[in-house]
């Protein structure tokens, strides 16, 4: 594992209690301690999948940071594969958080875009590290 790889899983290991925090934070809203939470389903749907995607796609990242220094890539598309799916889970869970925000909404504000912009990261980042194993020397 290159040092620049090894830096980045060491990063995403660092944040991601985060995401557990953000769980304990959506179990006292669920508990009734946020009034209001439980009266807008579209933002308990919203919170959940944010919390979900952060989690799902952190550990996503961490599997394919062992597999991006074996793939065949230039530097441009080795940076996609290996900073592709972080930056997924960010703006995903980030898009599901923000476009809720206001406790009344009953419709994703702008931000809901970026789940979007983080849908077309997750893409490339995996699809180019499964392209760069597929060209790789067999060993």
């Amino acid at each position: 594992m290159t040092p620049a790889t090894r830096r980045l899983a060491g990063i995403i290991l660092v944040v991601l209690p985060t995401v557990a925090f953000g769980g304990a934070a959506l179990l006292t809203m669920i508990l009734g301690q946020q009034p209001g939470y439980l009266d807008n389903p579209l933002r308990q749907d919203l919170y959940r999948a944010g919390h979900a995607h952060a989690a799902v796609l952190l550990i996503l990242s961490l599997v394919i940071l062992r597999y991006v220094d074996e793939a065949t890539l230039s530097r441009p598309w080795r940076i996609l594969a290996s900073d592709g799916v972080p930056i997924a889970a960010l703006r995903m869970s980030a898009g599901f958080f923000l476009s809720v925000l206001d406790p009344s909404a009953t419709e994703p504000n702008g931000f809901i875009n970026l789940v979007w912009i983080g849908a077309l990261f997750l893409v490339g980042g995996v699809l180019t590290t499964g392209v760069g194993l597929l060209r790789a020397p067999r060993a």
